[in-house]
This record gives structure tokens, C-alpha cells and sequence, in this order.
């Protein structure tokens, strides 16, 4: 229950370390969070899989800082390594590319670098070892040493500059005044886990309550009771997607709807894509191919939104039987090729950059990519009518 008083990792800046093997990445990690959180070894390739390390960095606030497997591994492993690495690229708010006196600047570290600047990636070059430095020696980068400390304080005033410069995303629209009433309809069937709220929940019940607005948590059984019960209608309904058109049918005229999902399309990802990724729907055929990508793991439930209601709706607008293939964390195709429609989830465990990262992937490959809410008001024909975020 701990984790409960923790800020969830989607909701921190993920700080990628990147660089080849034996450059110190480790050590440094341990340097500037003080504390011995990567192993660290003489021998190279120590990191074989991504360590991450979540806490409050200085004024930055909370972090989650991701030591990668070193570039030039050439382990029987190495290239399920750097497909891990590759996969951390995809998901950093802010990456620090670390160079030593004895690996230099090579191919590897300029790829990435382009790599980090062509996505908009605030990036730091290090170069690392600074006690190691030859007079002759005129390598990039800011120095450090994480072995004496030198250059550390000056790279993490760098990391809160570059930090601090991130936008931060709002879940809710910004029409939300203090004293609003606004309405959470949440079903506690058999897809929701037992003992909690789901993290979107949460989320939005934090961001109202920061905002100062009423909040009043009830399932759809209870929708027409508590209208009945408050004096006036309430500002907004924010509903399970799945509970789209029961709300609808009920809520009073003037009263906005919308959907935890869609607030998450709008925060985590481009909402115009989605919206005009949704309108593929309406072309699908049956045989045509779909992905469900869901950025978590959960052990999926028989009223599973994503696995189970989704496609059985989609395949009753297509009229026959879809080809349903199921990516789950950090999995997501290189090649898209034959896709009709790629459905994302609300990415609530994941950061604004990973479903950014995927979005672009589907704009290049011009595969129409939504987002579960928007689908299903879309399916529901409904979307025309529910609030969007702005």
C-alpha cells in the first residue's frame, strides 16, 4: 500500500542515461542521486537490462533516472540489450549522452544525439572521467567526474535548467473554475481491481481537488439519485468510456461529459490524431487487421475493455470478423504495415513521451492510430456531443 503515497512514474520526468560500456554511466548515476542505486563494476557491460531509480531531484521535483544497457555490446545478448535501450530512447523526457576520455565521441553517440535532437529531446552531452583528461585531450561535452565529484553540482543545475523547461500537462480543461461541481461516474464491475481506484481515477480526483472543485465519486446505478439530490445540475460528468451511453441518456442538457480516457488522449498524446484516427473506424472491413496497444500489464479481466468490449464493437461496425493482435508495456511494432487501426490505450502508466513516440511511428507509416475513449464515443456516436479538452 506504500506505493499508494508515491508519485506513479508516468507522472515524473524520466531522465534516460545513455553511452557505451565502461563510460562510468552507473557511477554517475550514483553520484548525482547520492545514493548506490546501479551496480557498479570494473568490468564492462555490468548493465545488462535498464535500472531505474525513482526520487525527488533538488528542486525538479520527482524523477525516475533509467541507467541503459552500454552501446557496443557484443555479449550473446547485446542486441536484446540495445533493443532495450532502444525502447528507453522512446520514452525519456531528458537524456544524458555520456562520453569518457577512453571512448570518445563515436558513430553510436552521434546517431543518438541526432536521434534525441530530431524528437526534441533535451539532451546533455557528459563527458565523464574529467580526472582522466590528458592537456592534450579536446573532447565535447560537459565535464564531470563521478569518481571525485568534480563538475556534479554544475551538471545537476543543468538537469533542473533543462527540467524545469518541460511542459507540464493538464488532465482537465482549463474552463474548470474553483467551486465547480463536477461528477465522477465510475463502475466497480468486474474489470475494475478490487481494493482501489484505477490510476486515471486518481489522477483526475487529485487534479479537481487541486483545482479547488466539488467532486462527487458514484456509480452509473446511483447517476439519477444524486442528480436529484443536488440543488443545481452539475458543471461535468466525467464517466468510464464504457458507461458513454447510460450517462449520456441521463445527464441534464447544460451538464458537460466527458471520459477519463479522453482526458488521458488529451494529456498523454495529440488529440486531432486521435480524433482523426477514429474516423478509420467507419472504413473497416471484415479480415481487416487491428492493434490494441496497452501501455501496461494487467491480467486481463472477462469484461476487459480493450481485449474483449472494444473489438467486439468494432467488429459489429465492420460486420464481420477483425484480425486482433494485443501489445502490452513497452511493446509496440516497428513495422505497421497492414494495420487498419491502431487502438491505444488511455496510457495512464506510461509517460506523455512513450505514446508521443508511438503516434509519430503511425503518422509515418500512415496508419490511422485513436485512443480507447475516443473510439468508443466515436461507436457510441457520441463524440460530436462530449467536452474535449483545449
Amino acid at each position: 500500500m506504500a506505493q499508494l503515497n508515491e508519485t506513479p512514474n508516468a507522472q515524473r520526468i524520466q531522465i534516460g542515461v545513455f553511452g557505451r560500456v565502461n563510460t562510468g554511466k552507473s557511477s554517475l548515476i550514483n553520484a548525482l542521486t547520492g545514493q548506490k542505486t546501479a551496480i557498479v563494476s570494473e568490468h564492462s557491460g555490468t548493465t545488462t537490462d535498464p535500472v531505474y531509480k525513482a526520487m525527488e531531484f533538488d528542486s525538479l521535483g520527482p524523477v525516475l533516472f533509467i541507467d541503459t544497457a552500454g552501446f557496443g555490446d557484443d555479449s550473446a545478448l547485446g542486441k536484446e540489450r540495445q533493443a532495450a535501450t532502444e525502447k528507453i530512447k522512446n520514452r525519456c523526457d531528458l537524456a544524458l549522452l555520456i562520453i569518457s576520455p577512453e571512448s570518445k565521441m563515436g558513430s553510436d553517440e552521434e546517431e543518438s544525439l541526432k536521434e534525441f535532437q530530431a524528437k526534441g529531446v533535451p539532451t546533455i552531452l557528459v563527458l565523464n572521467k574529467a580526472d582522466l583528461l590528458d592537456t592534450e585531450d579536446n573532447l565535447p561535452g560537459l565535464p564531470v567526474s563521478a569518481k571525485t565529484g568534480e563538475g556534479i553540482d554544475g551538471l545537476k543545475q543543468e538537469l533542473v535548467r533543462l527540467g524545469s523547461g518541460l511542459k507540464s500537462t493538464s488532465l482537465l480543461p482549463e474552463s474548470l473554475t474553483p467551486g465547480d461541481v463536477v461528477l465522477l461516474v465510475m463502475p466497480q464491475d468486474a474489470s475494475a481491481p478490487k481494493g482501489r481506484l484505477i490510476l486515471p481515477q486518481v489522477q483526475t480526483t487529485r487534479e479537481l481537488l487541486d483545482r479547488h472543485c466539488i467532486v462527487l465519486s458514484i456509480q452509473p446505478e446511483e447517476l439519477e439519485r444524486t442528480l436529484l439530490a443536488l440543488k443545481n445540475p452539475p458543471y461535468m460528468i466525467i464517466t468510464d468510456s464504457q458507461a458513454f451511453s447510460a450517462v449520456y441518456e441521463k445527464k441534464p442538457k447544460e451538464t458537460l461529459l466527458t471520459s477519463f480516457s479522453i482526458l488521458q488522449a488529451a494529456a498523454k498524446g495529440d488529440l486531432n490524431v486521435f480524433l482523426e484516427g477514429a474516423k478509420a473506424i467507419e472504413a473497416l472491413k471484415p479480415g481487416d487487421h487491428i492493434l490494441i496497444a496497452e501501455s501496461c500489464t494487467h491480467v486481463p479481466k472477462e469484461e476487459d475493455i480493450g481485449r474483449v468490449k472494444l473489438p467486439k464493437l468494432l467488429e459489429k461496425k465492420a460486420g464481420g470478423s477483425l484480425e486482433t493482435e494485443i501489445t502490452v508495456g513497452g511493446d509496440f511494432p516497428n513495422d505497421l504495415f497492414g494495420y487498419a487501426l491502431i487502438l491505444q490505450c488511455g496510457g495512464c502508466m506510461v509517460n506523455r513521451r512513450a505514446i508521443l513516440t508511438r503516434i509519430e511511428a503511425a503518422k509515418k507509416q500512415g496508419v490511422p492510430i485513436t485512443n480507447y475513449g475516443i473510439a468508443l464515443a466515436y461507436l457510441s456516436d457520441i463524440l460530436e456531443k462530449v467536452t474535449l479538452p483545449v
